[in-house]
């Protein structure tokens, strides 16, 4: 009888483990719900559902927008991606001290970007400040040392708002005749809005107290 038991109980255990598995292996593929819900799920699969942030059009490329790093400031002027520092009077450089360095990020509200948009447009603008100041060779340069200090201190980066192009232009010419770095990201025009409108101005990395001095009234964004 002990035997028998034993026999019963194995065979139990084992029929009740496979069937289990069947179940759930049926269950997960989808087989055992109705035909109506097995066509929902093979429509979602074949077809998914986009944010609605998507920022990328079809056929674009994710840099669609980014100035060409490997043409410099004249050509990326040139085509309409960058304002360029030709277009203002620089001024004196920045004295270097031990304050704490940070980038601002000054945002047109009035161009109606989505997060998404307006993300990649202050990414494109951080970059062109980087390679602004990074495009001094001397290592000893006071570009050079601003922009270790602000990568050490970490990268301190800003997002501000304002609603129109010629309060941005201002910005971009104040802070130019106090020696700061200061990049105008022009847009494209292949999705969202007007080519050649000028979304984003990056100023920076310098000193805290000299670029509160030309973003410091703005409201964070």
């Amino acid at each position: 009888m002990t035997m028998d038991n034993t026999t019963v109980a194995i065979t139990t255990a084992l029929t009740t483990f496979i069937t289990g598995y069947i179940f759930g292996l049926y269950t997960s593929r989808g087989y055992l719900f109705s035909p109506a819900l097995q066509a929902e799920r093979r429509a979602n699969r074949e077809d998914p559902v986009e944010s609605e942030e998507s920022d990328v059009d079809e056929g674009d490329s994710l840099l669609d927008h980014a100035p060409n790093w490997t043409n410099g400031e004249a050509a990326d002027v040139k085509q309409g991606l960058r304002f360029g520092a030709t277009d203002a009077a620089a001024g004196a450089k920045p004295k270097l001290t031990n304050e704490e360095c940070k980038l601002v990020l000054v945002v047109r509200t009035d161009l109606g970007m989505t997060k998404g948009k307006i993300a990649a447009q202050c990414s494109h603008a951080t970059l062109a400040c980087y390679k602004a100041l990074a495009s001094n060779p001397d290592p000893n340069s006071t570009e050079r040392k601003i922009l270790a200090r602000w990568e050490r201190l970490g990268q301190a980066k800003i997002a501000v708002q304002l609603k129109s192009q010629d309060e941005m232009l201002q910005l971009c010419r104040k802070a130019r005749a106090m020696g700061l770095t200061a990049e105008v990201i022009k847009d494209a025009g292949r999705t969202q809005i007007e080519a050649g409108s000028m979304t984003v101005l990056g100023v920076g990395p310098a000193p805290k107290s000299l670029i509160d001095e030309v973003t410091g009234h703005l409201k964070l964004l």
